[in-house]
């Protein structure tokens, strides 16, 4: 059978991307390509060999991956574990760009202290920024100079409350493309972290909202993985609407995620109550990953049939895979992508989307009926 064989312009065109020809020449001389072919015109020639190992190359770079970790992963003979020379390295590079990062927030810090000012800063604002432009800051007396302009700046904090809301527009991305459900649930999440960029790793499916709002209408239960978070919910509206709070792990003793952890794969009770949630309702997990990939399972197995699963267990491992898994299945979700989460911003989550049904009311006394 004869081989049909691609030129370099071919194999970019099949990898697609940004891929050039010029980038495929690149990593034949780092040897992520093996050596090409020629045809008798000396022109390059690819198989779909060569497509896939540039697909794989591309893929890697995406994911962040450097050149040189590419093709020692490439030309690994072990598929399950890494060498500890390839280890060192990761790790090199993930605490340099931790350092990035660092650096980063100060700077996101310095740009949220002018940009984040409500109406009642504007003169101290342009104030600031005047007095930067004139800034010499080599030296040691410029610095402190940079200090005194701050002092200064702050002070004008002790002089009226903080307008939330006028700070976020100028801070956030544009978010005119959701509903006003959806910012509301946005501005909240941001003001329970203090994270401004945690709005581009908030993922909800398209019928989310509804389906909460639906549910809760109904007096659903509310099932939480630890007392911790059923504890931060808004009890007074919930109460109003009828809906049961039940924790999942129910010991008062496990408030953090690595103890969740271990709690859930020790003992079978809290696996046995997972299965026994009731049809249709809420479901927040907000500490142990292992919780939320065991819901994924019985949502899949048709097990359990929650009407939205709110995912956001922290971890580095785990809770990344359990998050994307959610976002596979065919329950309405809402998550936070990567290690981010935790169980404030879970029940924060559900909060804000209770304050849509209902207005606080004024009376608690329902709250103590029997």
């Amino acid at each position: 059978m004869k081989t049909e064989y691609l030129t370099i312009k071919e194999l970019t065109e099949a990898v697609g991307g940004s891929i050039t020809p010029r980038m495929v020449r690149h990593y034949h001389t780092l040897g992520l390509l093996p050596q090409a072919q020629r045809s008798d015109s000396n022109y390059r020639l690819y198989t779909q060999q060569d497509v896939q190992q540039l697909q794989r190359v591309v893929a890697l770079k995406q994911q962040g991956f450097q050149l040189s970790h590419i093709h020692q992963l490439l030309e690994s003979h072990s598929e399950t574990t890494l060498n500890s020379a390839l280890t060192d390295q990761l790790q090199q590079q993930y605490q340099r760009l931790m350092l990035q990062i660092t650096q980063l927030r100060h700077t996101t810090s310095a740009l949220e202290g002018l940009l984040g000012r409500d109406r009642n800063c504007q003169t101290t604002q342009a104030e600031a920024l005047a007095q930067l432009k004139q800034l010499e800051v080599n030296a040691q007396e410029g610095l402190s100079k940079l200090d005194q302009l701050w002092t200064n700046l702050d002070a004008e904090t002790e002089t009226h409350p903080e307008a939330f809301q006028e700070s976020l527009q100028r801070l956030l991305p544009d978010l005119s493309g959701h509903s006003e459900i959806t910012v509301n649930l946005l501005h909240q999440l941001v003001l329970a972290c203090g994270d401004v960029s945690l709005v581009n790793f908030v993922r909800l499916s398209p019928e989310a909202i509804a389906a909460a709002r639906d549910a809760l209408k109904a007096g659903c239960t509310v099932v939480t993985d630890l007392p911790t978070i059923a504890a931060a919910l808004d009890h007074t509206r919930l109460a109003h609407l009828g809906c049961p709070i039940e924790p999942l792990i129910n010991d008062p003793h496990i408030t953090g995620a690595a103890e969740a952890e271990q709690a859930f794969w020790n003992h079978d009770l809290w696996q046995q109550r997972l299965q026994q949630i009731p049809r249709g309702c809420v479901l927040v997990v907000g500490y142990a990953p292992s919780v939320l990939l065991r819901v994924c399972t019985l949502i899949e197995q048709r097990q359990i049939q929650p009407a939205l699963v709110i995912g956001m267990p922290i971890g580095f491992s785990h809770a990344p895979a359990a998050k994307r898994r959610l976002m596979r299945t065919q329950t309405p979700y809402i998550t936070i992508q990567g290690s981010l989460g935790g169980g404030l911003l879970a029940a924060v989550t559900l909060n804000a989307l209770v304050e849509t049904l209902i207005e606080k009311p004024d009376c608690h006394c329902y709250l103590t009926r029997p």
